[in-house]
């Protein structure tokens, strides 16, 4: 062996375990008092020969888990090989718009794709027939609809998502007073009001920095968020509780996204914690309610219509309906709080975004609602102008069916379930029936944007009824539908009225960005300023 040469040899077991109790003698002597030494060095001491065996069963776990996933995965489309535990929660955090579009390619073939996220099982559901498959048996003995993966954490147990069979329909019944004529009625005054007054504060800020295009997202969201406490608890919640519910709501919002850690400093127990705030909120809105309406005032509110209905019932049949506590029904508001919400800010951005890229569509609104409503005249749209603007309506369908806002609708299994003669879904599952993929399935031209398929002529959402499931379908299909398009539509009517608008277009902008709903990748950013000589001037009054 030469000067430069070094011998290499590999220690016996013997001199190994010698090697390593020199070392730890070594550290012990320069960390610790001698007492601790002694005991540190006897218990790694006792545990050393032990780690052979410690990590044979980590690879005997990781072995069983792989075992186990494929076994559930049988031939159906989907990764081969997942990371232990995580599965491939990296690659849907980091980048989910791109893992539901491998997801939905997968399942080209089937109808349906599977793969694994943080030690469960998922099947993606590409087929609009096998959605309503799953929507057609939310029941104790099938599926469970969870509203997000880990759902029941976030919003508890008095939620209406997780109801079934007979107590669900009633409370459906119970809420159906909040969604009459004459409530939606009342609604519609209260959005207008709240939209034009976001929409100056708009049309203010893009003023001050011309040539600088605003981002849309974060005010939309904004405008919605007033826009749904004024017309679900109204008068209840003072303009500090309203600052403080802002603060809780877009805790939840950054919990929706999160890692799914439910441990102090993570997002998820944030959001976990401020639903409850949230809720107690709310329960104290429903409080005030009832000793208003059993006073005799007239509704101003959602929670009035309800409570209105429920103090009738009480007096009538002097026992207080099922699901009508205080706690209930402020997590039932709060049901109602994130189906509007989150949903109702990305129709909004879409629309924006649709409108620029599709100026002839732009030009026939501006002309039916000109015939229909001036801002000039200060007066409030009504339900009866609403209901002569067609096209407007057309085109409100239209963006949600084309991007509808809520992609997918998340079930578990509560059983093993038969999805094809040839697939059984196992317990445990969670199940992601697809809405954005079915809404490009049947449609004429279904990639177009094109809002005259819902004309009287065409009528495509009676043709292709079964594909059309932005509100869902089955004993959970959304309550306030026409709540939700009535505030789209009235929106759409006074922005394209009362602004001019210019899109800030750069490369990718109109891609699809998960927030938890999608909006456009940018967050829609625009220049803007005002279209009509001047604004309304509009009241309840």
């Amino acid at each position: 062996m030469t000067n430069f040469d070094i011998e290499i040899s590999t220690p016996s077991p013997r001199s190994a375990l010698t090697i390593h109790s020199l070392y730890l003698n070594s550290f012990c002597h320069s960390q610790f008092p001698l007492h601790a030494q002694k005991k540190m060095v006897a218990c790694f001491s006792f545990l050393f020969p032990l780690a052979p065996f410690f990590v044979t069963l980590l690879f005997l776990i990781l072995f069983l888990e792989q075992i186990s996933y494929l076994r559930k995965k049988r031939n159906v489309p989907g990764p081969n090989i997942v990371l232990p535990f995580l599965g491939n929660a990296i690659s849907l955090v980091a980048k989910p718009t791109r893992f539901w579009e491998v997801q939905a390619d997968l399942a080209t073939s089937l109808g349906f794709s599977v793969n694994y996220i943080i030690g469960r099982f998922i099947v993606f559901i590409r087929s609009t027939e096998l959605s309503h498959y799953i929507f057609a048996n939310v029941r104790p003995d099938a599926f469970l609809l969870v509203g997000h993966p880990f759902g029941k954490k976030l919003f508890g147990e008095h939620n209406m998502i997780y109801m079934f069979g007979q107590d669900h329909k009633d409370l459906r019944r119970q809420i159906a007073p909040n969604f009459t004529p004459r409530a939606l009625s009342t609604y519609t005054a209260l959005q207008q009001i709240i939209i034009l007054q976001h929409l100056k504060s708009w049309e203010r800020l893009s003023s001050e920095s011309p040539g600088k295009p605003i981002s849309l997202r974060l005010l939309a969201r904004d405008m919605n968020l007033e826009t749904s406490q004024t017309v679900f608890v109204g008068r209840y919640l003072s303009r500090e509780a309203r600052d403080k519910f802002r603060d809780d709501y877009n805790l939840f919002n950054t919990g929706l996204m999160k890692l799914p850690f439910d441990l102090p400093g993570f997002a998820l127990r944030n959001a976990r914690l401020a639903v409850e705030r949230l809720i107690e909120t709310l329960s104290d809105c429903a409080t005030q309610s009832k000793k208003r309406m059993s006073e005799g005032d007239e509704p101003s509110c959602l929670i009035d219509f309800w409570m209105q209905e429920t103090v009738r019932e009480i007096a009538e049949s002097k026992t207080v309906p099922p699901h009508s506590s205080d706690v209930e029904i402020g997590s039932y508001l709060f049901d109602f709080l994130f189906a509007a919400q989150d949903a109702s800010t990305s129709s909004l951005l879409w629309t924006v975004t649709l409108l620029d890229s599709h100026p002839d569509v732009l030009r026939r609104v501006r002309e039916e609602v000109s015939r229909i409503w001036s801002p000039e005249s200060d007066t409030l749209i009504s339900a009866e102008q609403l209901r002569e603007m067609k096209y407007t309506q057309a085109v409100a369908r239209e963006v949600i069916r084309h991007r509808p806002p809520a992609t997918l609708v998340p079930h578990i299994a509560m059983k093993d379930f038969p999805l094809t003669e040839s697939y059984t879904i196992p317990k445990g599952t969670i199940v992601f029936p697809s809405v954005y993929e079915s809404s490009f399935q049947g449609f004429t031209e279904a990639d177009r944007f094109e809002p005259e398929r819902f004309s009287e002529d065409r009528q495509e959402e009676v043709i292709f009824k079964r594909n059309y499931l932005a509100f869902g379908a089955g004993p959970h299909q959304c309550v306030g539908q026409r709540y939700a398009l009535n505030h789209l539509v009235l929106f759409i009517a006074m922005f394209v009225t009362v602004l001019d608008f210019k899109r800030h277009r750069t490369e990718g902008c109109d891609e699809i960005m998960y927030c938890p709903t999608i909006c456009p990748k940018d967050g829609c950013r625009v220049s803007l300023s005002r279209r009509c000589s001047r604004y309304p001037n509009l009241s309840l009054n």
